[in-house]
């Protein structure tokens, strides 16, 4: 249930440490590539207010920041935990995913979810494919009254070029002090500047696109039946073909 998924996370900001043994560590974007619909946008279409469409597209103008954008939308929102909680258990998870994280893992590849996405909604999901141990860095979603939210971002950074809730180039560069190679997987906008940090990339969508034409070393996929054939290659060093 959300209000146990609540009560396990810890309120405190604290670094994800991770195995540092290994040369490679893995870190996957949320909505798009794990979650194959952007999540906080089903949430705003079916419990929001009007005014987060407005938002939306001062956002896509380059008139406000990601992070200044998400905190008026969820602020917008309308909804019961048990209302949230339902809704989530229609969202469909890319049915390879937890079979990669067990194939990243048995190749001494560590896994962590890095997202700007809500880490509440996140944590949830993965609960419900048995992977409530995989470690979450995302935006914090906090409940405020019976139907209302805020959400916070322990992960931020004045220096982000998209002023996101969650400064992905951060999170990468933290994780290259402990481990040689970065593998990033994601699809769209959020993850394009990311992706230029990375040691590879797996590019879903529009991330795809944008790989090509900045020269980032990537392979194209569908989902994480792709990536589950590539993975070991990716990991032995050796030439990797779509």
């Amino acid at each position: 249930m959300i209000e146990q998924t609540l009560s396990r996370m810890n309120p405190a900001a604290t670094p994800v440490q991770l195995d540092a043994d290994s040369p490679w560590i893995v870190q996957c974007d949320f909505d798009g590539t794990i979650s194959l619909r952007d999540v906080t946008d089903t949430l705003l279409q079916r419990f929001a207010k009007p005014g987060w469409e407005d938002l939306e597209a001062a956002w896509e103008l380059g008139e406000i920041g990601s992070r200044e954008c998400m905190a008026g939308q969820i602020a917008l929102l309308d909804m019961s935990a048990e209302e949230m909680e339902a809704h989530l258990q229609g969202i469909a998870i890319d049915p390879h995913f937890a079979d990669f994280v067990a194939l990243a893992r048995k190749l001494g590849a560590p896994v962590q979810v890095v997202s700007d996405g809500m880490d509440l909604v996140i944590r949830y999901l993965l609960g419900l494919i048995g992977l409530d141990d995989l470690p979450v860095i995302a935006n914090r979603l906090v409940q405020v009254g019976e139907r209302s939210w805020r959400l916070d971002f322990p992960y931020a950074s004045e220096d982000c070029k998209r002023a996101s809730g969650n400064c992905k180039c951060e999170r990468l560069a933290e994780q290259l002090q402990h481990h040689e190679h970065v593998l990033f997987v994601g699809d769209s906008t959020s993850d394009f500047c990311v992706s230029g940090q990375a040691s590879f990339v797996l590019a879903k969508y529009r991330l795809i696109d944008h790989c090509v034409d900045n020269d980032i070393d990537h392979a194209p996929i569908q989902g994480f039946d792709d990536a589950i054939r590539l993975l070991p290659a990716l990991i032995a060093h050796e030439r990797v073909t779509a």
